[in-house]
């Protein structure tokens, strides 16, 4: 099999129950419980209006900057509910999809797409409402030439991903975690959401206690004036 130019089997995703789980989890506490050192970059925009959260296994896509063919391939052989993870290089110069691929996504009951590149055709994908991630916009198009690869192991800012790890996107971007991780983080990340709630209605009732942040800043050796 040539490196570069490949194609291989996902061989296990991450279950279905742990994937609606995390559905109704903020990605920025599920990211706390993930000691904040995993994100898929800044530069990943939502294209989409509409405010939703994403989840689902990651089929993952290898690309030159500026091709398509192996996105097109990906587009046939993946199942309802997969998230189409590409990394295209961060390249903005040419588009790697537009308004026809996304269409092909929408009937094939893809969950979302993300791109580590650029994108065409925005205003029309915002109206499909098709949930799209993007590093840019550009109206060249792509080339559909190749090599690149599918379900193999990619890198988007910074943040690994691998064939079938969960993958996680809302208005403040997107997440990937670990398959065999999952659990434990969905856990950690459940325990988190509630106690910012608590938090919340101390806030709302007046009730709040502020001393930790006085208390870390003594803490940590800061110098108080005499009126401090």
């Amino acid at each position: 099999m040539s490196i570069g130019f490949r194609i291989c089997d996902r061989p296990r995703t991450v279950r279905a129950d742990i994937i609606e789980a995390f559905r109704a989890l903020p990605v920025a506490n599920v990211g706390d419980c993930m000691s904040r050192m995993f994100a898929g970059g800044a530069a990943l925009q939502p294209i989409h209006q509409r405010s939703v959260t994403v989840a689902g296994p990651a089929l993952t896509v290898r690309t030159r900057p500026g091709d398509n063919l192996m996105v097109h391939y990906a587009l046939d052989i993946a199942e309802p509910g997969d998230i189409i993870v590409v990394d295209a290089g961060g390249d903005l110069t040419t588009a790697i999809l537009g308004e026809i691929m996304i269409s092909l996504a929408m009937r094939r009951k893809l969950e979302a797409i993300v791109i580590h590149g650029a994108i065409r055709d925005a205003e029309e994908i915002r109206k499909m409402g098709f949930p799209l991630y993007a590093t840019g916009v550009t109206h060249r198009g792509p080339y559909k030439d190749g090599p690149g690869e599918i379900n193999t192991p990619i890198c988007l800012g910074g943040m690994s991903i691998m064939p079938g790890d969960l993958v996680l996107g809302d208005g403040d971007g997107v997440l990937a975690v670990p398959l065999d991780e999952a659990e434990s983080v969905l856990a950690a990340a459940r325990r988190k959401q509630e106690a910012e709630m608590v938090e919340l209605e101390h806030i709302a009732q007046g009730t709040v206690d502020r001393r930790w942040v006085v208390d870390t800043l003594r803490a940590k050796g800061c110098e108080f004036s005499a009126h401090g």
